[in-house]
């Protein structure tokens, strides 16, 4: 059942729209210096929201497995609650990050050039 949703973290954000990219210049758009090349960086903005729904995705698939294990009688009820638990904090976290971000794509789309 959760193997639909598999393919969710499979999408890439962090790729250009149009396959190029632009690494000339040694300034960013905004005034801010450029990444110097060898020098590590801190995570992207895309690759985080990947993760996270990544691991949502984890802690559904293990949700689904304890609550058949626990059908089957080869898993007591607490660790069948624990695992359902974690699972719906997991997505109500997403779910909650989602209406965010809708939240504030409008709040752009709305704003006036």
């Amino acid at each position: 059942m959760i193997d639909a949703v598999k393919s969710l973290g499979a999408f890439s954000v962090t790729k250009e729209t149009d396959g190029t990219r632009s690494t000339s210049s040694s300034s960013s758009i905004f005034g801010m210096p450029a990444a110097t090349p060898g020098v590590p960086q801190g995570q992207s903005f895309a690759s985080v929201l990947g993760d996270m729904a990544t691991d949502t995705i984890n802690a559904m698939k293990k949700a689904e497995g304890a609550s058949l294990d626990g059908i089957r009688g080869q898993a007591n009820t607490r660790e069948v609650v624990d695992a359902v638990m974690n699972a719906e904090q997991s997505l109500q976290t997403a779910l909650a990050i989602r209406d965010k971000v809708v939240t504030a794509y409008l709040e752009i789309a709305r704003m006036q050039i």
